[in-house]
């Protein structure tokens, strides 16, 4: 739907995004990606979590990595309408799985998880520092501050990595299983968004509402693209708007958008090439390709400051 057809004065209101659309593949270390290796260098450290680690439900990467395998091929020999398909060894490998919990035990450090590394070549809308074209994204998988993971972003120049660290470190333990991405390529696809309907000027925002009731169309459904993105506007669906203010006083602009789901139950934003040919496997489901989930099944946004990109970062769940 063409917003700016209806609403001209939009176009003060209008910001360029660029949905990720990771599906799932096998990436290396030159292509933009979620939960692939990445473009790193074997003299720099990688980043480790200094902070406090307390928990309840930790488990191992490599268990989880076993448990999605074993029900992908389950569901994958499954008919409508049939109970999970498992043979013997894949119900004991699942039992391993999930018993091998570790619960309540205080961790060390830990290096951080590879999430994501996005080149500037592939994503119209990424914000990188003047030089470089290369951003990658690791955090701690285990909830710290608001109940989320703890971010590290690290800018390159790609062409500076000759060499690529080939044993790249992972956290032995993680909260859950909802931290472990899955590896996708990108996809990516540039779109227009329109602000968060509570931040636009009074009268615009009336005129909307009106249409909306008219209509029973949901500009906030419209306006804000769902998914993993780069840029664009942030949507406040959980919360009123919340200011997001860097420590030097600036407003923070929208970097990137971690999802839990690449579109709604009202499927508005799912891609011509995700629409269902009734082949698919039950798991995992198309609309959660990475098989991140934040919070229950929210966003993780992350902003930075438009003044200087050494200024701290900030996230917030939405």
């Amino acid at each position: 739907m063409d917003l700016i057809a209806i609403f001209p004065e939009l176009a003060d209101h209008a910001r360029t995004a660029t949905r990720l659309h990771p599906r799932p593949g096998v990436p290396e270390e030159m292509h933009s990606s979620v939960g692939g290796r990445l473009l790193w260098p074997p003299d720099e450290v990688w980043p480790v979590c200094l902070e406090q680690h307390d928990g309840y439900d930790f488990r191992r990467p490599d268990d989880e990595r076993l448990r999605r395998r074993v029900l992908m091929d389950g569901w994958s020999r499954t008919m409508p309408g049939q109970n999970l398909q498992l043979t013997e060894q894949e119900r004991a490998d699942l039992d391993r799985a999930d018993r091998n919990l570790v619960v309540g035990e205080e961790l060390p450090p830990l290096p951080m998880m590879a999430v994501a590394q996005l080149f500037a070549r592939d994503v119209p809308d990424l914000a990188c520092p003047e030089g470089t074209d290369l951003l990658q994204v690791l955090w701690c998988p285990i909830d710290h501050e608001a109940g989320s993971p703890r971010v590290f972003l690290r800018w390159r120049r790609s062409a500076d990595v000759v060499d690529v660290l080939a044993d790249q470190p992972e956290p032995p333990l993680m909260e859950s299983n909802y931290y472990l991405p899955e590896p996708c390529l990108l996809h990516p696809e540039q779109v227009v968004e329109y602000q968060y309907a509570d931040l636009l000027p009074e009268r615009l925002r009336e005129r909307i509402e009106e249409w909306e009731e008219a209509t029973e169309h949901d500009y906030q459904d419209l306006s804000i693209a769902e998914g993993w993105k780069a840029g664009g506007w942030a949507s406040w669906h959980l919360t009123d708007p919340y200011p997001m203010m860097c420590e030097c006083g600036q407003d923070m602009r929208l970097l990137l958008t971690v999802a839990s789901n690449e579109w709604s139950a009202g499927y508005t934003w799912r891609p011509i090439e995700d629409e269902p040919t009734g082949t698919e496997p039950s798991y995992p489901r198309t609309r959660e390709p990475t098989m991140i989930t934040i919070g229950r099944g929210y966003s993780l946004w992350i902003f930075i400051c438009p003044r200087s990109f050494e200024h701290p970062h900030q996230t917030i769940m939405q």
